[in-house]
């Protein structure tokens, strides 16, 4: 008896093991098999709450925030007993390790203990992309099966963090729609109405934004939490997956040419090390997978390179299927493609992923230390420094250091007057610079110094012309920042804010002041204008500079009188003072209207702001995410009302109550601007409306009557010379090789490169412009310049300056019109070729844009 209760104690820990990890299948718990139906984001985030409340020792739900729409945003930490007991020891050591465990430490710190390498795995960022949340079902299921050596190994040597859905929104979106549309019985036919989503599909967040383009402008709120969260734990590891057209097998990495320079020896060979892996997994079970093809790493805003600029291993994982492919798609092969398989990819790239990080804990982490180390010892690049000036550029300045401060990179003044040779990043040359106490100062020694040095970079190198994305981002371009790159190593002070708003806002002799201004020269002048507007305060703006005192005012200048707006009684005094003090507005009072230069406040050159009712066209006829950037910037920038008119109702519709009307880019405008719709349209213009055509659009409206937009004639080729020379069979284009055709391909293309406009400074389409606009030309335009008209932006011969451009688009893209405002009638059209909101980070843009709908016709 003695014997046989010795040995039911030695197997009571055996026995209770056993029972905290009997717990449901994601098949048990959801009532369906995985790979049936499409599960929606709450029933995935509760299988992870239900797997927690079981294995509490093992399982850890971090919610980190909430999207649009309400949905909880939550990741899922996995780990050993051992290890999630001391969980926040393991964060938080990691993170002194490498400099970021407090913000004023300026150096890694060395190891106190044996730290595990952390891996986050990232799923279904784009919501049409949705086997990959239902592959993080049975990952942590089955990472928690003790019958599993991979799982025991992956669990005893690594920190895992799974995130079931990165865009809830758009994720529920896509499977509501498909779950109404599909039957008892998918059908595989690819005409079936379940496999041909609506516009604007799953794929994009609720305001149409593409989330994986996001990473580091972070500019919607499920990237901010994701981030927040993400940084404070800063991973070794990052595998992002995804989903691409269903006839494509998988893609996993290493990844494809263009690496970015500075991704490093040891990143480079983990990426093959990946590979390796997964293809070991991919062969046994005989699957179809493809590496080193069309998904690069080099722009900087994805979830591969992101983190790998963070020092982590960042990789793509692309599955076969999307939206289109549903519960099954039938091939061109013949083959069946069901969801099931789909989701048993992932499931398995996950596991290999895993292992291959277990199997070389310590390298990894060691590895990792390094990058941050020589961050801060030796940063790469040739700046050393960047020096921002601020002077009058509060708006930029506010923007910039909320875009470093989201990323972490720290930032200081310059703290006292130096000279110095730096690079200028508006001219593109070397020259002297002299720093001023408030100048803000980066510096390259720090944690974060290679995400800093390639955001900065004036000129990205591209080893290969074939790219996913856009090929130049320099922030010192996007932000309109009169910047500096310097050799010099500069070490800044700590940062004070400056003189808060209350300070600039008033004076105690004059309360009640004859007029505010305010210098128009940033979003935030907008956003504070747009506040104005909604308050129903009438503003005055200054065509032409002017001089009051000893201050001088540009063009664009806002001037809020007091005539106009007695109304409102002194409500008038409180709303200004308020709404500045929201956006960080500095106001300038005046005692008088009388001006020492320029126009008298009550001249004829001071014209006066309408309160526009505007409108957008939305619907199939456009590209979600431009639609999406104009909702964004309306409804968080401005806080200010935008209709959204549906396309298929506009060739009905009435335009009486609609002031601007906003045509975003899209290829489907045909289809609603019929001969009778165009020409109400032209009538709303000639009565006074204005309209705004972005991008593309403007293709359609070209050389049409009564619209001023013309393209280029072609010129004729000159005539060839006979010769009895044999022709060169070497330059001969028309022996074209066919494996060459890619290359080819983007000879005629431009995937975003940034290019110096020459505008019109006294037109109000440009006014806050002083040190010029750099734009992010994305398509080529070869538009003549307007005759009748205003060519407020434009190119010319010499205004290239960063990206890859095709060597056939850079002859198009000299001397032709970017920006244009024709008058027709009473109205206006604002012709833009370019796009000012392109992803919501060119900050720069926003102003511009705000000038079309608010400045222009006025």
């Amino acid at each position: 008896m003695k014997k046989l209760f010795l040995v039911s104690l030695c197997l009571l820990p055996v026995l209770t093991t056993l029972a905290q990890t009997t717990f449901q299948h994601p098949d048990q718990f959801l009532g369906y098999t995985v790979g049936k139906r499409f599960s929606p984001h709450y029933r995935v985030l509760a299988y992870a709450e239900y797997v927690a409340r079981q294995l509490p020792t093992r399982v850890k739900v971090l919610p980190y925030g909430t999207t649009y729409e309400g949905r909880q945003l939550m990741a899922v930490v996995v780990a050993s007993e051992k290890n999630l007991a001391r969980l926040e020891e393991i964060r938080t050591t990691h993170l002194k390790q490498i400099g970021l465990g407090n913000t004023a430490a300026s150096a890694p710190q060395a190891s106190v203990s044996a730290q595990p390498p952390i891996a986050w795995l990232s799923y279904n960022i784009h919501g049409n992309e949705a086997i990959s949340s239902e592959a993080f079902m049975l990952v942590l299921h089955d990472l928690l099966d003790p019958a599993n050596p991979v799982s025991q190994k992956i669990l005893s040597n690594t920190v895992v963090i799974l995130d079931p859905g990165l865009n809830p929104d758009g994720h529920d979106r896509y499977v509501n729609w498909y779950n109404q549309m599909s039957g008892t019985n998918p059908d595989p036919t690819p005409l079936a109405r379940e496999h041909s989503e609506p516009w604007p599909g799953g794929r994009y967040t609720h305001y149409l934004f593409d989330p994986n383009r996001d990473w580091a402008w972070q500019t919607q709120e499920i990237t901010q939490q994701r981030m927040a969260l993400y940084q404070q734990w800063m991973p070794h590891l990052h595998g992002d997956f995804h989903e691409m057209g269903p006839e494509s097998p998988y893609y996993f990495a290493p990844s494809a040419k263009p690496y970015h320079e500075d991704i490093t020896p040891w990143q480079r060979e983990f990426q093959q090390i990946i590979g390796q892996y997964n293809t070991r997994y991919f062969d046994k079970n005989g699957w179809l997978y493809f590496t080193r093809e069309n998904f690069d790493l080099f722009y900087p805003s994805y979830g591969d390179t992101w983190p790998t600029y963070n020092g982590a291993i960042g990789m793509t994982f692309e599955q076969g299927g999307g939206g289109r492919a549903g519960l099954a798609y039938r091939k061109n092969d013949g083959d069946t493609l069901t969801l099931r398989q789909r989701i048993d990819h992932h499931y398995t790239a996950s596991f290999a992923t895993l292992e291959s990080v277990a199997d070389r804990p310590d390298d990894i982490v060691k590895n990792f230390n390094r990058f941050f180390e020589k961050s801060v010892t030796s940063p790469v690049g040739e700046f050393k420094s960047y020096v921002i000036k601020t002077a009058n550029d509060e708006g930029r300045i506010l923007a910039l250091r909320k875009l470093l401060d989201n990323n972490q990179i720290r930032y200081g003044l310059a703290g006292k007057s130096q000279k110095l040779i730096g690079f200028n990043y508006q001219n593109q040359k070397n020259e002297s610079v002299t720093t001023e106490n408030n100048d803000l100062v980066i510096s390259a020694y720090q944690p974060k110094s290679t995400l800093l040095k390639i955001l900065f970079e004036p000129k990205s190198m591209l080893e290969d012309s074939v790219t996913y994305d856009i090929t130049s981002w320099c922030i010192p371009y996007a932000y309109g920042l009169k910047a500096y790159g310097l050799k010099d190593r500069l070490t800044p002070v700590a940062y004070a804010n400056p003189a808060g708003a209350a300070v600039a806002n008033g004076s105690a002799s004059d309360p009640k002041p004859y007029a505010y201004l305010v210098r128009w020269q940033s979003a935030q002048d907008v956003q504070f204008l747009a506040g104005l507007l909604k308050n129903k305060v009438r503003i005055r703006v200054a065509e032409k500079t002017f001089k009051q005192g000893e201050q001088r005012f540009e063009a664009g200048t806002l001037i809020i009188t007091r005539a106009g707006n007695e109304r409102l009684g002194d409500r008038f005094y409180q709303i200004v003072q308020q709404e500045a003090a929201k956006r960080g507005i500095r106001l300038i009072p005046a005692s008088t209207g009388f001006v020492a230069e320029g126009s008298d406040f009550g001249s004829g050159s001071v014209f006066s702001l309408k309160n526009p009712r505007v409108a957008a066209i939305s619907g199939d006829v456009t590209f979600a995410t431009s639609l999406g950037e104009v909702w964004h910037y309306f409804d968080q920038d401005l806080d200010y009302p935008l209709t959204l008119i549906d396309a298929n109702s506009f060739p009905n519709a009435s335009l009486d109550g609609i002031d601007v009307l906003i045509m975003p880019q899209g290829y489907g405008y045909g289809k609603i601007l019929n001969d009778r719709a165009l020409n109400k349209l032209k009538d709303w213009v000639q009565a006074g409306g204005k309209l705004i055509v972005m991008e593309r659009v403007t293709s359609f409206f070209a050389d049409k009557p009564d619209f001023g937009l013309k393209k280029k004639d072609d010129k004729p080729e000159p005539k060839k010379e006979k010769t009895d020379k044999k022709p060169n069979l070497d330059t001969d284009e028309s022996l074209r090789q066919y494996g060459e055709r890619e290359r080819e391909a983007v000879s005629e293309e431009t995937p975003g490169s940034v290019y110096r406009v020459d505008l019109d400074r006294t037109h109000p389409l440009a006014f806050g412009y002083p040190n010029g606009y750099y734009a992010l030309v994305q398509n080529v335009y070869d538009y003549d310049f307007l005759k009748d008209g205003w060519n407020v932006g434009y190119l010319k011969k010499d205004n290239y300056v960063a990206g890859f451009v095709g060597k056939n688009a850079k002859s198009k893209l000299n001397n032709t019109l970017l920006y244009g405002v024709q008058e027709l009638g009473k109205g206006s059209i604002v012709y833009m070729m370019d796009n000012p909101l392109f992803r919501g980070f060119w900050y720069n843009g926003k102003l511009l844009f705000g000038n079309a709908v608010f400045m222009v016709g006025n």
